[in-house]
């Protein structure tokens, strides 16, 4: 969005017409939401992406054609601007971890309850992480899991390298905190909430939120 009382363009990705219309419906209810596009395959996801550049792109995950994690890539290519929401029926390891390898902002499922769907666009389209409870949980479980079976990755470089501040503003970003939060959370401005997250995307060799909290699961630092 350029302008701060502007719109949220969302463009719905989906094979089943009555998903699409549902989520549709669920967003025209909603003042600040407008759906500019719809499509049924992933293919067709990125020329629409890159014909209307939407702010978010909900995304479901098994369709004809590419999946929706390889969709996701299309997308960010055809749309850089665009971030992609999964929204899906699926939550198997596998499936949460290439979406998000794939730079999806967010991921909720086609069950969870109409208001957490729409505060999960409404984080994505402001930059944010939005994880369904029981996606984070999943995410969480993985991590302790690797660790059990003694595959843990060595995070130690990252663990000594980030500081206890950067630690404590990668723990509330975790928690699905705007940046405002945070700073409101730690006392510090945004600017320097902003600079921190800076710092840990170098550090953890990650691009967005969304990638620098799974890394850090993966690493053990969360």
């Amino acid at each position: 969005m350029t302008e701060a009382n502007a719109s949220i363009r969302i463009l719905v990705v989906d094979d089943h017409p009555l998903v699409r219309a549902g989520l549709a419906g669920l967003i025209d209810d909603e003042a600040d939401l407008e759906v500019v596009g719809e499509a049924s395959t992933g293919e067709a996801a990125a020329a629409v992406a890159r014909a209307v550049a939407p702010d978010v792109v909900l995304m479901d995950l098994r369709m004809p054609g590419i999946g929706g994690a390889e969709a996701t890539i299309a997308v960010r290519e055809a749309a850089p601007a665009s971030r992609v929401l999964i929204v899906t029926s699926y939550d198997t390891d596998d499936e949460i971890l290439s979406a998000i390898d794939a730079g999806a902002s967010g991921y909720v499922l086609k069950s969870s309850p109409a208001d957490e769907i729409l505060e999960a666009v409404r984080r994505v389209a402001a930059g944010e992480v939005a994880l369904a409870p029981t996606v984070a949980a999943k995410l969480l479980e993985q991590t302790r899991r690797s660790r059990a079976r003694g595959h843990e990755p060595d995070g130690s470089d990252a663990r000594r390298a980030l500081s206890a501040r950067e630690t404590e503003v990668l723990r509330l970003v975790a928690l699905g905190h705007s940046n405002a939060a945070i700073g409101r959370e730690l006392f510090i401005g945004e600017a320097t909430v902003k600079t921190h997250l800076a710092h840990i995307f170098e550090k953890l060799e990650v691009r967005d939120r969304t990638r620098a909290v799974t890394r850090a699961m993966e690493l053990g630092l969360l």
